[in-house]
């Protein structure tokens, strides 16, 4: 055999053998008899090639981040297979390349390990938030609950649910059990409050409904009364404001008939005031212009000249007569300021002019007077020693008692 048919991984015998070479010796990996050598040779190293794209690909997935488990299996499978390769190549290279890539498997598992644990960590996070959030609502007051927003928070916390635990990590079984549990008893929790707050709402409803049916039965039962019924409208009116909602629906109804029973009385009222102004208009004009008589007294100081005055209006006002409905306390209020005016006169008057306050008056300020002219003296006394000190003592002394006997006269 020649040196030609000498090549660096393999030869082929004439009877078409071909024949890899390994470091412990040659290894008959095939035959092929209907071709030439090259052929033969070519066909095997072919089969190497292809082993090794196998190798290359499983190390581009090894850097790539391939599950560690899927590297471990094709190494394994590979290696066997290069092992007992009916192939010509440098074999030895590719078994080296695999024992390598072996030896990262236990660094990839590790790392993909930790990411996992990771990304496990973070998705038990998030599905926990979803529980917090739907036990957060379940532990507000149901009375104060927004229930159209509460149920709608509560879809959108179930669908979110439902969106986490298809796309994240699976989490362990116990966690992911125990955090169902809390989310589906706070859904039925919120659920329960739901129910048990709108069938008391409705109860409160039917109670207020049938509170408010009273009370039209009751406005529309005064109508015979006329004007004579507003003061009790009113009051029904009071009693319909506390008795709170009996739902949209039945409360703009109901509240149509209370008004509508109102609107007669008060259209009542309405033709009594024209009736009384037509009636009474005139007995106004009058008492307005015996207020314009009267209203200058207010400035009257003397109490005679003022109560003789008022007693000519009171006696004229009197004969006059009524006045309209809605004028009454107006022009009443008016005239009972101008009789307190001349009341106050009459009792300043007596109170100055009571003997006994009088003579309690006049002898206080006769003893006030004696001591102002002996504070006097002595002022003058001190001024003449130059005692400034003592001098603005009396002085203030002084001061006071001219104040007193200021308040006396």
């Amino acid at each position: 055999m020649t040196s030609s048919d000498q090549l660096p991984w393999g030869r082929v015998d004439d009877d078409g053998s071909v024949y890899v070479r390994e470091a412990d010796g040659e290894r008959l990996v095939g035959q092929y008899p209907d071709g030439s050598k090259e052929e033969a040779l070519a066909y095997f190293e072919r089969k190497f090639t292809d082993l090794a794209g196998q190798v290359t690909l499983l190390e581009q997935r090894a850097k790539r981040g391939a599950p560690a488990n899927d590297i471990a299996k094709a190494v394994s499978s590979l290696t066997a297979a290069v092992q007992s390769a009916n192939a010509v190549g440098d074999l030895a290279a590719l078994r080296t390349r695999l024992e390598a890539l072996a030896g990262t498997v236990t660094e990839i598992t590790e790392k993909q390990s930790a990411e996992a644990q990771a990304e496990v960590a973070e998705a038990l996070a998030q599905r926990t938030a979803i529980v917090v959030q739907i036990e957060t609502l379940a532990a507000h007051d149901p009375a104060k609950a927004q229930w159209k927003a509460v149920t709608a928070k509560i879809d959108e916390l179930f669908a979110e649910w439902q969106k986490h635990q298809h796309e994240s990590p699976r989490l362990p079984r116990a966690e992911a059990q125990d955090l169902w549990k809390r989310f589906r008893e706070a859904r039925t929790s919120l659920e329960t409050q739901r129910k048990a707050f709108f069938s008391e709402l409705d109860q409160v409803h039917r109670d207020a409904r049938t509170r408010k049916q009273e009370l039209v039965d009751q406005a529309e039962a005064l109508a015979p009364r006329g004007v004579e019924g507003i003061t009790a409208y009113r009051d029904l009116l009071a009693q319909w404001k506390a008795t709170g909602r009996a739902g949209k629906k039945y409360d703009d109804a109901l509240w149509d008939k209370f008004k509508a029973a109102g609107d007669v009385l008060y259209s009542a009222r309405s033709e009594v005031v024209a009736r009384d102004e037509q009636e009474f208009g005139e007995n106004l004009t009058q008492k307005l212009a015996l207020l314009d008589e009267a209203e200058p007294l207010l400035k009257e100081t003397d109490r005679t000249k003022a109560r003789e005055a008022l007693i000519s209006i009171q006696q004229r006002w009197d004969a006059i007569g009524k006045v309209p409905r809605e004028q009454v306390k107006t022009v009443e209020e008016r005239l009972r300021k101008v009789e307190a005016a001349v009341r106050k006169l009459d009792e300043d008057y007596w109170s100055r002019n009571n003997p006994e306050k009088k003579a309690r008056s006049e002898g206080l300020a006769s003893q006030l007077s004696d001591a102002i002219d002996k504070l006097q003296r002595e002022i003058d006394e001190a001024q003449a020693s130059g005692d400034s000190k003592k001098v603005a003592e009396l002085q203030e002394a002084l001061d006071a008692r001219k104040i007193w006997l200021d308040a006396l006269g």
